[in-house]
């Protein structure tokens, strides 16, 4: 008995893993948006769906934004030139820029599930430099 219901779970947690989404980001020198950009910049995905950055120019990195991710979220750094993938499973919003683009506005939105946290004050209350802080507000106010 205890076989079947463990085969049956694996089962479900299989089926639950296969139908999960992947969505592609760009990280671009000049993109349809200007200079140093995330394309697209503004992501709405399901619990559980993945978006893989991927450095299209070299020089980029992707990362999340301290003080911009829902509470119980990990952070995640890529590295300089390599792809990152992360699979999103707290709902929120997050936050993420090129560490060494974040003050040229390189940053994007990811919304996952009912963003709670969706709040333009959270683009200022997380200390963004230069123009980030206008990108992040005009992203914010698209999420809504």
């Amino acid at each position: 008995m205890f076989r079947t219901i463990l085969v049956g779970a694996l089962m479900a947690l299989a089926a639950a893993g296969a139908n999960a989404a992947e969505v592609e980001v760009k990280m671009l020198n000049k993109g349809a948006a200007g200079f140093m950009v995330f394309e697209p910049a503004l992501v709405k995905i399901a619990p559980g769906d993945t978006v893989k950055f991927v450095p299209t120019d070299k020089s980029h990195n992707a990362e999340s934004i301290p003080g911009m991710l829902p509470e119980g979220a990990a952070p995640f750094a890529g590295k300089m030139n390599e792809q990152v993938d992360v699979t999103f499973k707290e709902s929120g919003v997050y936050g993420v820029h090129c560490k060494p683009h974040y003050g040229m506005g390189m940053v994007a939105l990811v919304v996952v599930g009912e963003p709670g946290n969706l709040d333009p004050a959270a683009a200022v209350a997380a200390k963004t430099p230069g123009k980030a802080k206008q990108v992040l507000a005009d992203l914010l106010a698209k999420a809504k």
